[in-house]
């Protein structure tokens, strides 16, 4: 049984000097008891093999509008303001986080400290100061545990404080609406109310470190997968939800990095941001996900899922979200890299799920298209996903993670290419999405031939290409695994005509999208886009 710790009395004097003058704390509590816990307070449910099962509520994903920055002297001349990065003010935000803290003190509040980032060298130690047991746990799940040692006089650098019962009033408290996520540089604060979604805890620290990283340790912030073959050899997997970045990254012949965000250093070291792993679980199987599938046991915690009467799960139900999700600490995976950290990467792949049908399945890409497409951040959304949505529709988030990225696209896109120049990488456009038609008409490519293109990618085999007329890129011709024709887009379509149509007007796409962006990149970069631009 669990002994409920109050904490160090160094630990207790910040949490008063923050203004929780009355609260009772929960500090470092283990996930078996926050699982107690979110029972306890019927804030979740258990699953046939006793994994909890919780519901955000309202808000079943992010909420990208209500996400701000707050504009202070440091982020004023460097955050690249707009649609993405929305500013907020500075005594707005005090006055807010007053509230927040006036809130939140009086109850029991569950208290974590971690760290983001594996490599030691690199590490931002975190406070997490959550209102339910089950964000805490969450927070247990994807952040890295600091040793016992290192919690004795452990100082945390960031603060988060995550309130979803605070409703904030948007005409006095200058949020969009009544749920927000804002980040301060200056206070080193992160503060989240109105929503229950956990993701909003990671996505935070991660754009904290999209611009510390860059800013001050002259290191490469990324929203990817990464693996690691026998041979020492690091692949990365970058792509948007629903491409496959994390099905593809946990593979049982790698050890697996991580899943979802990564930086890489000057010197050539791959490490995590995190230490577990937030993964889709919509029409979740064994046979095709068995890593994914076996790390869901005590400890993890499932979103929004639906369950029968005996407490099994139906992951292809979607009636509550498409987004359905599992948290699970990284050592829940059976093979995973020692220390969560890799040399500099062999191969990137820029996953793609093309729900026009008209990409290769597997290209080669140059430093300059490799750079274009990191850009461009492509992949498209299938009919019935989203309500309105009735039609593929093409999604372009800047270097995979627009969201979290508050400098200019173009500064990532500098560093992954000055890595390229320094390093011999190759770098792969894989389409996860249709061949033969677009969505409704052609087929999604099977997973067994997207694994054998990536796996004869990483063991360097001898692949044939040609240019893609279109694109521009090196289409590759033939793979061992795969069947010749499923790699001609363009010859897997009954009318060629109708493909070249829907290849000219993605390109074009791609060409509209990039005007955004045109501004701060050189004209190298520009050179790597679709071929199309000289006919437009």
């Amino acid at each position: 049984m669990y002994t409920i710790s109050s904490g160090t009395e160094s630990t207790l004097s910040w949490i008063s000097a923050l203004g929780l003058h009355t609260a009772s704390v929960v500090y470092q509590a283990p996930p078996e008891f926050l699982t107690e816990e979110a029972l306890r307070l019927k804030r979740g449910t258990l699953t046939s093999n006793g994994v909890l099962s919780i519901s955000t509520g309202a808000f079943t994903g992010r909420s990208p509008e209500d996400r701000f920055i707050v504009r202070d002297a440091l982020t004023s001349e460097r955050v690249w303001w707009g649609k993405v990065n929305k500013p907020f003010d500075e005594m707005a935000f005090k006055a807010l986080k007053t509230k927040v803290l006036g809130y939140l003190d009086g109850k029991k509040l569950y208290v974590r400290d971690a760290q983001a980032g594996a490599d030691s060298r690199l590490s931002l130690r975190l406070r997490v100061i959550n209102e339910f047991p089950e964000h805490n746990q969450f927070a247990f799940n994807m952040f890295i545990e600091p040793s016992a040692a290192d919690l004795v006089n452990f100082k945390p650098e960031w603060t988060i404080l995550h309130a979803p019962g605070f409703l904030a009033n948007p005409e006095v408290d200058g949020t969009r609406q009544s749920n927000f996520a804002i980040l301060s540089f200056a206070e080193k604060t992160i503060l989240i109310g109105g929503t229950g979604y956990t993701g909003e805890i990671k996505k935070g620290i991660f754009s904290a470190l999209n611009f510390l990283y860059p800013e001050f340790h002259d290191t490469f912030p990324m929203h990817c997968s990464a693996n690691l073959g026998k041979q020492g050899d690091t692949a990365l997997f970058f792509g948007l939800s629903g491409t496959g970045k994390t099905t593809l990254s946990a593979d049982p012949h790698r050890l697996l990095i991580g899943d979802d965000e990564h930086g890489w250093t000057t010197d050539g070291t791959v490490f995590n941001f995190e230490g577990g792993c937030y993964a889709k679980v919509i029409d979740l199987s064994q046979e095709k996900e068995p890593d994914i599938w076996n790390a869901i046991k005590p400890g993890a915690i499932l979103e929004n899922i639906v369950m029968n009467d005996a407490g099994v799960p139906d992951y292809q139900d979607k009636s509550i979200t498409e987004n359905t999700r599992v948290s699970y600490p990284i050592e829940h995976i059976t093979h995973v890299a020692p220390g969560l950290q890799g040399p500099a990467p062999k191969n990137i792949f820029f996953l793609t799920c093309d729900a026009y049908g008209v990409l290769p399945p597997i290209s080669k890409l140059g430093p300059e298209q490799a750079a274009y497409h990191f850009i461009s951040g492509y992949t498209a959304k299938v009919a019935g996903t989203e309500a309105g949505v009735t039609e593929p529709k093409a999604v372009f988030s800047a270097c995979f993670g627009a969201p979290f990225m508050p400098l200019h696209p173009s500064e990532y896109a500098s560093m992954l290419m000055k890595r390229m120049e320094e390093e011999n990488i190759h770098v792969w456009l894989v389409n996860t999405g249709w061949v033969g038609g677009g969505f409704g008409v052609g087929s999604r490519i099977k997973l067994s031939y997207t694994r054998s293109m990536i796996t004869a990618a990483l063991e360097g085999k001898s692949l044939d290409t040609v240019t893609d007329e279109v694109f521009g890129i090196q289409r590759v011709t033939g793979c061992p695994g795969v069947p010749p024709e499923v790699l001609n887009a363009r010859g897997q379509w009954q009318d060629p005509e109708a493909y070249d149509r829907a290849a000219a007007s993605l390109a074009k796409r791609f060409l509209e999208n990039f005007k955004t962006y045109e501004a701060g990149t050189s004209p190298e970069i520009l050179a790597g886009g679709p071929l199309v631009r000289i006919n437009a």
